[in-house]
């Protein structure tokens, strides 16, 4: 890892990717942070041209700077999608300086967009990292997980809707009838044990009609025979 002044605004550290490049003092809104530099490759030579690495920067079609070199420190500058600094290129004098876009705070990784082609190249097939693209994949991995939970609850209501119904059936007792009426009711009009009526015996006896037992003749039997 190479040295660095205590004069100069930053140190390398520890980061989520691996090691980054973050503030030991406050840098302000615009200010120049680093040089992105190395050696000067032409794409019109062969040689340059099969050079690949990841710290390649282009500088237009045919100039790049190969940034993989030791002293090189912007090159520990990780990427971001919302980033705090911005690369400043300058095509004509084959140079490129790492600016703050926003006010960066001691203790804050620095960072810069490294560009469309990069992030399709290097980035997306394993997934970003950055503080922006995290945020979203928390807030992503939430709500689904939000979303089983009301779905657990919505299943587990409609279970208990579905036991309670049963329950309140299973409790209902069904009405037992005989011959097609209630129980105590009369039976082919004669009383529990076998005899007629007693509304019958009182019709006989207002009708004038004996309830006595007949002879054999017919004629009445007293008492005393």
């Amino acid at each position: 890892m190479p040295a660095i002044s205590s004069k100069k605004p930053y140190r390398i550290g520890r980061s989520r990717t691996g090691l980054g490049l973050f503030a030991t003092k406050p840098i302000e809104k615009g200010a120049k942070i680093v040089r992105y530099f190395g050696p000067i490759l032409d794409s019109r030579k062969k040689k340059d041209d099969a050079i690949e690495n990841k710290y390649l920067f282009e500088l237009n079609g045919r100039w790049t700077i190969d940034g993989s070199v030791r002293e090189n420190i912007a090159r520990y500058i990780n990427h971001a999608c919302k980033p705090n600094a911005e690369s400043d290129v300058s095509p004509r004098k084959r140079k490129v300086v790492i600016r703050a876009i926003k006010n960066i705070e001691p203790g804050q990784e620095i960072n810069y967009d490294y560009g469309t082609d990069y992030f399709k190249a290097y980035l997306k097939p394993i997934g970003c990292k950055c503080d922006a693209c995290e945020k979203k994949r928390k807030k992503k991995r939430a709500e689904a997980r939000a979303e089983r939970l009301r779905l657990k609850a919505k299943a587990e209501k409609r279970a208990l809707k579905k036991a309670e119904k049963q329950a309140a059936k299973a409790g209902q007792k069904p009405r037992q009838k005989l011959n097609g009426k209630s129980n105590g009711a009369k039976l082919n009009g004669l009383n529990g044990h076998g005899g007629k009526s007693t509304a019958s015996k009182m019709i006989a006896v207002k009708s004038g009609i004996s309830a006595k037992p007949k002879g054999k003749q017919g004629r009445e039997v007293s008492a005393s025979a």
